[in-house]
Formats: C-alpha cells, sequence, structure tokens
C-alpha cells in the first residue's frame, strides 16, 4: 500500500516502472504509447524489437532507457466492443500481469496511465473501476506504492448520488475560511477598550500554590497517544495492523513509525484514513483527532466530506479518495 491517483504525465514519473498501454507489435504507437517511446529514445524501440510482441492481456518488461523510470512494462489492453467479449477480464489480467512481474523484479513503485481508455475506446468510469479493483487486490496482499496516473479529474465519475449529496452537505456546511476580515477589522475600530479592572492587573499570588499544584496534578494524569489509541482501537477490531494500515491506504513504513513512537504525530490526512479503515463513530473519530492534535473543521472542505461519510458509514477509503481527487482536495492515507 498504498494505492494514489495523480494527475500527471505519466513519461514523467519518477518510479521504479511506468507501465505502457502498449500495442501488439510493442514498437510504439499512439497515445501513452507513443509518448513513452518519444521519451524513452531509439534504446527502448530496439529492446522492443526482440521481444516478439505481446499477447492481449500479457505484459513484459524492458529498461527506461531515457525515462526518469527504471523499467517500462508493457502490457496489451483489449481494444471495446460491447463488453460481452471478455474485455473485462482481459483488462485485470493487464494490471495483474503487469504488478506480478513489478513483484518478481522487487520494484517499490510503479505507475500505471488508464489501460485501454483511449483510442481503444474502453468506456472510462469502468476502465477506473476495473483499474482500482485489480489493484487493491493486489496491494491488500502485498507491499507496494502503485501510483494511478490520470489526465483529467472527470475520468472519475462517481455515483451521481452520492457526488451530488456530498457537494449538497458541503454547501450546507461549508464555513468560507477567508471570512469578510476587513467588516470584522472595522467593528473592532468601533467597540472602545474598556480599562482593565485593578484585579486583573495585579494578580492574586495567593492561588499560585494551589495552580501550581494541579497543574502537577493534570501532568500526571495525561491520557493516551494517538498511538495508544490506534492500537487498542484495532485490538477492539480484532484487525490485524497489516489488515488496518493496508485498509487504511496507509505505507507500513508510516504505520511502524506510529506504532513504535508513541510521541509521533503523523498528518491529519492519516487519522483520518485510519478512522476510515477503522469504521469509527463520528465521536470516535474526533476523538481519534484529538490524539493527535486535529480537529474536523467546516472551514475545510475535505473534512466536510470525510465528516458526510462517517456518518452515513461509507467506510471505503479508494471511493472516498475519488470524491476528494474529484473535488481538487487532498486525499487520504498515503
Amino acid at each position: 500500500m498504498p494505492l494514489i491517483i495523480v494527475r500527471n504525465d505519466i513519461t514523467k514519473m519518477e518510479v521504479d516502472a511506468i507501465v505502457n498501454a502498449a500495442n501488439p507489435t510493442l514498437l510504439g504507437g499512439g497515445g501513452v504509447d507513443g509518448a513513452i517511446h518519444r521519451s524513452a529514445g531509439p534504446g527502448l524501440y530496439e529492446e522492443c524489437k526482440m521481444l516478439g510482441g505481446c499477447e492481449t492481456g500479457q505484459a513484459k518488461i524492458t529498461k527506461g532507457y531515457l525515462l526518469p523510470a527504471k523499467y517500462v512494462i508493457h502490457t496489451v489492453g483489449p481494444v471495446y466492443q460491447d463488453g460481452k467479449h471478455g474485455e473485462e477480464a482481459l483488462l485485470t489480467a493487464c494490471y495483474q500481469n503487469s504488478l506480478a512481474l513489478a513483484k518478481e523484479y522487487a520494484l517499490e513503485t510503479v505507475a500505471f496511465p488508464l489501460i485501454s481508455s483511449g483510442v481503444y475506446g474502453y468506456p472510462k468510469a469502468q476502465a477506473v473501476k476495473v483499474a482500482i479493483n485489480a489493484i487493491t487486490a493486489f496491494l491488500m496482499e502485498h507491499d507496494m506504492t502503485v501510483y494511478l496516473v490520470v489526465f483529467s479529474k472527470d475520468a472519475f465519475e462517481i455515483t451521481g448520488k452520492l457526488f451530488n449529496d456530498i457537494k449538497a452537505y458541503i454547501d450546507d456546511m461549508y464555513v468560507d475560511e477567508h471570512t469578510d476580515y476587513a467588516r470584522e477589522s472595522q467593528r473592532s475600530r468601533f467597540m472602545a477598550p474598556r480599562p482593565l479592572k485593578a484585579s486583573v492587573l495585579k494578580p492574586d499570588m495567593s492561588q499560585a500554590s494551589s495552580v501550581g499544584a494541579s497543574l502537577d496534578d493534570m501532568l500526571h494524569q495525561i491520557d493516551e497517544s494517538f498511538s495508544e489509541m490506534l492500537i487498542r482501537k484495532i485490538d477492539e477490531k480484532q484487525m490485524t495492523d497489516a489488515e488496518c494500515y493496508k485498509k487504511a491506504n496507509v505505507d507500513r513504513r508510516l504505520f511502524n513509525k506510529i506504532k513504535n513512537n508513541p510521541a509521533y504525530k503523523p498528518g491529519k490526512q492519516t487519522v483520518l484514513a485510519f478512522a476510515i479503515a477503522l469504521e469509527l463513530t463520528l465521536d470516535e473519530a474526533r476523538e481519534m483527532l484529538m490524539k493527535a492534535g486535529f480537529a474536523l473543521s467546516h472551514s475545510n472542505k475535505a473534512d466536510i466530506v470525510v465528516e458526510y461519510c462517517l456518518k452515513t458509514r461509507n467506510y471505503n477509503i479508494i471511493e472516498i479518495n475519488q470524491i476528494l481527487f474529484k473535488l481538487d482536495l487532498q486525499p487520504l492515507g498515503y
């Protein structure tokens, strides 16, 4: 884990391998295939000539040559006809076989385009679903960071009702972060400052010892840390550590850092990812956020999306991240 959705040019991805949506000859073509061959230079073409082509659904690997990526994994997606000619199974195989090659070569980071969604005509919404299902199934069993590289947020056609319900919830809850400060400043100028009472200016030193004692008592009653709460919740849900961090779309190394260092403070999106993975209630999620020094805010649209999903018990982090991506908001996890 994790699966990261990015908007980028795949030829510029600095990963161990990028995946090429190739044609059966592997000798270059249009779209992503042509762009990768042009960026890699003639060495890629010469190596591909020695591979003897590739069947639909299969995958082969070459060096990356002039690309930032070390390798190129070439896979041939199906030409979409009507969805009744085995297209889904073949497209799934493209992802499975490409990931199997990446595992065989001990690669840690791989970037995929949306295979078959260009000139091969696979409907984008269906192509996204196949890609995410195949990649997430693989990541539940293996540790790897996989990028799904798209050109536009419009590639994600979230279920109409869900997306519209979330947009309506944002409209109801969102408080503009940029309040009219000029008006507030003007209001404060017209409010004459009140003189401070002498008792305020001169502190009551007779209470100093009792305050100090209370503070000392409080410091000896520090509540559990975020890390401790996370481990407790994993045990209560009868999950393994791996089940939790994979479901949260969080990297294993980051999870271990949190687990082994109770003082470590993760980022807010990571905390929210664990709240989703553990299927917490809204109140439990707020408590977990507080342990890490955060809170849900109605001046933050991403917070409102997560709040809505917690309220409606939508704990599918990949779907939530698709919604956040489509709204140009920071995704959860990683």
